[in-house]
């Protein structure tokens, strides 16, 4: 038990458009898995990963949101309590990238949270790997510029296909979510949030990816 109340909880919210990679993402950085077939999230699930950063244990508690809009309104009972946001596209799909605005201001009205300008968001650019990298309508610039426009917030292209930088991604991402922990203690199961949805998440759904 000792062990457990000296674990910092940190809770992270992959957002992106449905189809984009975001499960696959998870299931790399966790299991070490690759699935080619695709099956859209339903509602929202979690993955939980054991870290040792700066000294502390910790379990980077990440949560697999659907892209489909017949969800969305779901957002305030999963993003509450988050201490990072991770928004995913696909390098390859435009109206992806185009997106982000929306879920960026969705996330942080659903949110709300105490500092929403200096709230942490991460940037991740999907599927680097698609066509050996000819089918990219979205270039490294214009992520970078969008980026900038948001705050400067950080930015990594992945491939979970290849396994490419999902590593990296993750601990940058973990790094940011403890420099902004809450000083409250947070649930793994939020009173009233888990039980609330647990009938919209289809337990035996096979994870899928999006390549």
């Amino acid at each position: 038990m000792d062990s457990l109340k000296n674990r910092t909880l940190l809770k992270v919210i992959v957002l992106g458009d449905s189809g984009v990679g975001k499960t696959s993402l998870m299931n790399q950085y966790v299991y070490k898995k690759f699935n080619k077939q695709y099956k859209a999230t339903i509602g929202a699930d979690f993955v939980t990963k054991e870290l040792h950063i700066e000294d502390k244990s910790v379990t980077l508690q990440i949560w697999d949101t659907a892209g489909q809009e017949r969800f969305q309104s779901l957002g305030a009972a999963f993003y509450r309590g988050a201490d990072c946001c991770v928004l995913v596209y696909d390098v390859n799909n435009l109206r992806s990238f185009e997106t982000l605005n929306n879920w960026h201001t969705e996330f942080l009205k659903q949110a709300n949270p105490m500092e929403p300008e200096t709230f942490p968001f991460v940037l991740i650019g999907n599927k680097t790997d698609v066509d050996g990298g000819n089918s990219r309508v979205v270039s490294n610039k214009r992520a970078h510029e969008w980026c900038g426009s948001k705050g400067n917030i950080p930015y990594h292209e992945t491939s979970a296909k290849e396994d490419t930088n999902i590593d990296e991604a993750f601990l940058g991402v973990a790094h940011i979510a403890l420099s902004n922990e809450h000083k409250q203690t947070n649930d793994i199961y939020p009173r009233g949030v888990y039980d609330s949805v647990t009938d919209i998440i289809d337990p035996d759904q096979n994870r899928g990816c999006a390549c």
